[in-house]
């Protein structure tokens, strides 16, 4: 057959002409005029990808993510360890806490795919391309029409509704806030999904629905969705579910079928024919079987192992690599939340005093080496963070309606969490935690910390060794200002399910930061979260000040506003003492048997530099 030419003239008049004809040929606009650059129709912007702030970074005919080795072999088996349990296989639930890890991205799939390399822009996967003005106050999706679920069903504009209206009533908190702000959905066609998000004021909510999951409409239903049963799920990902062992066992095997092994998104990824997941409620028998060579892959997240741990003899003789790889992007914070919900903790300066008490100086000596550094910011050694930076003027200006929501040592970047003497015993620390805690009326007396004759007592909840160490020795020193902390350790599924149902006083929280904060701070620390089952607002903040400063994220049309806009959050955040701030390694500590090979290249914005299933890895030659 010989191959058609047409001028760039004619080529522009063609695609004029599908716009003129309306929507419904818009899908033959994609097809014959892309991959071409970003396309203006009258009302938008037709593209290939999004980013949340600037331009892509890869053009439409790009080949491979930077980070994947396009001519990585496909085959083997990938056996990994995973720590505690499962109940379920829905991870998009509101008991998603519980689920089997290597379900989200491996078997379902969303509408467009992230580029870890840049900090927020998305890719088309089953959405081909992506169509929104400068306000976004639309956005319009076009199927990819070679896209099918792994029974071979395709998937259509049902398909997208039938899983938004589901998600919207019956999903994860954050998910229900987001959708919510849709004034409505259509379908043109069997191709085309068409959002009105007119009056959402959220520039970050077609990135948030592009993220979306799609569900078969013809295989779920309502009822097996809000189950915790262990059906098997269908979706459209390069792996289907093909074994289950309740809480102990998960395999994942390829789909020989599957629609987007081709496409530039995927290509170099999910290269292991079956991925084996093995559960443990005991990380030490997980550490043993991978000494073994049970085991493919670890992440360490023990200093003392990691220094000492690794001097066994297939490490010795090269056949296990342990690397130590550097991580972009924001640290994040992980801490131990106070639940505000609780009168006990409802004065800043109380839960000031109790942070105080927690004596990072000694633990990094003495349980982990001296490997980690105490974190400072929610957005820790990152642009977005306040640490160490005066409040511009600009952040002042989004803060001025809000007096005294930010402490003045705050405000001027002079704050850092406090410093002991690291002899586990300073004695001015603890003076200085029993002055805030009298700010706030209470008073040593007879060995215990008293206020209206009620001695102060509280739990932290635990899911883990690692965890309960941890808190047993910050309930020691809090012990020294008469204030009793018992530890109570509880099971994972228990643990979760407490977690949702905010049972609890004191809970370890993880808030990893993502290079492009947005919507998940609302389901973080916004008011409306507060009362949410399930949500991640752990410590039941409610501030004004706080909804403002994640309105300006989202709203943010240039990086500087949205950096304004982070720092300013961050301040706030800060100054309400939430959380007992812990301490990040600057670097992911990993290890593997040489029978894997990953790229020399790593992506540059992520909190975890490999997937669930070690997306970019691949099973080395012998």
């Amino acid at each position: 057959m010989r191959p058609i030419f047409i001028s760039e003239n004619r080529l522009l008049s063609a695609c004029r002409g599908f716009f003129a004809a309306g929507r419904r040929s818009l899908l033959a606009f994609v097809l014959l005029c892309g991959p071409a650059a970003a396309q203006q129709t009258a009302t938008g912007r037709i593209s290939h990808a999004i980013a949340m702030h600037g331009e892509p970074a890869l053009a439409p005919d790009f080949d491979h993510l930077p980070y994947a080795n396009p001519a990585a072999p496909k085959g083997g088996v990938l056996h990994l360890g995973a720590m505690g349990a499962f109940d379920n296989l829905n991870p998009y639930g509101v008991n998603a806490g519980s689920t089997a890890q290597g379900l989200a991205g491996p078997v379902y799939e969303s509408l467009m795919a992230r580029s870890l390399d840049e900090p927020f822009t998305l890719y088309g996967l089953i959405a081909q391309t992506i169509e929104t003005d400068a306000a976004r106050s639309f956005v319009t999706f076009r199927l990819n029409p070679s896209a099918h679920f792994s029974d071979g069903a395709p998937i259509t504009a049902r398909d997208l509704i039938f899983t938004f209206n589901l998600l919207k009533t019956r999903g994860r908190p954050q998910q229900r806030a987001a959708f919510s702000l849709v004034r409505s959905i259509d379908a043109p066609d069997d191709h085309t999904v068409h959002y009105d998000l007119t009056g959402a004021d959220d520039r970050e909510l077609p990135m948030i629905l592009a993220l979306m999951p799609v569900l078969p409409s013809h295989a779920m239903t309502e009822k097996r969705f809000t189950g915790e049963g262990l059906a098997i799920p269908l979706g459209s990902g390069p792996y289907r579910v093909a074994e289950v062992k309740p809480g102990e066992r998960l395999v994942l095997r390829r789909d020989d079928n599957y629609w987007a092994k081709d496409l530039s998104i995927r290509r170099g990824l999910y290269n292991f024919d079956e991925v084996d997941f093995t559960y443990s409620r005991d990380d030490n028998s997980l550490f043993e079987a991978f000494k073994a060579g049970l085991i493919d892959y670890r992440d360490e997240d023990q200093p003392h192992r990691w220094i000492e741990g690794y001097d066994f003899a297939a490490r010795r003789d090269g056949r296990v690599i342990a690397q130590s790889l550097p991580l972009g992007g924001p640290k994040g914070l992980q801490g131990f939340a106070f639940n505000t919900r609780r009168a006990l903790f409802a004065d800043p300066r109380l839960r000031e005093a109790l942070a105080t008490m927690f004596d990072f100086e000694w633990i990094n000596a003495n349980l982990y080496s001296n490997l980690y550094t105490r974190t400072k910011s929610f957005f820790d050694e990152s642009e977005l963070s306040s640490s160490g930076r005066p409040a511009s003027a600009a952040e002042r200006a989004l803060l001025a309606p809000f007096p005294g929501a930010v402490r003045e040592d705050i405000l001027e970047g002079r704050w850092t969490p406090p410093r002991s003497d690291g002899g586990g015993r300073d004695r001015e620390t603890a003076r200085r935690a029993l002055q805030l805690a009298a700010l706030a009326g209470w008073r040593l007396h007879e060995g215990a910390l008293t206020r209206d004759g009620k001695a102060l007592a509280f739990e932290i909840l635990v899911a883990n060794r690692e965890q309960e160490r941890l808190a047993l020795h910050f309930a020691g020193q809090l012990r020294r200002i008469g204030v009793e902390a018992r530890v109570r350790d509880v099971d994972e599924v228990q643990y979760q399910r407490r977690r949702q149902r905010f049972d609890f006083d004191m809970i370890v929280g993880l808030w990893q930061a993502s290079s492009s904060p947005g919507n998940e701070q609302r389901m973080r620390w916004g008011g409306d979260s507060a009362d949410q089952e399930a949500s991640y607002n752990l410590a039941g903040a409610r501030s004004p000040a706080i909804d403002a400063m994640i309105a300006a994220l989202q709203s943010a049309r240039s990086w500087q506003e949205f950096v304004t806009a982070a720092r300013a959050l961050d301040r706030v955040l800060l100054s309400g003492f939430y959380v007992v701030p812990l301490f990040h390694a600057r670097d992911q500590w990993v290890a593997y048997w040489r029978r894997l090979a990953r790229p020399e290249s790593l992506p540059r914005y992520t909190p975890s530099l490999f997937g669930d299933v070690l997306d970019t890895f691949w099973r080395a030659p012998e």
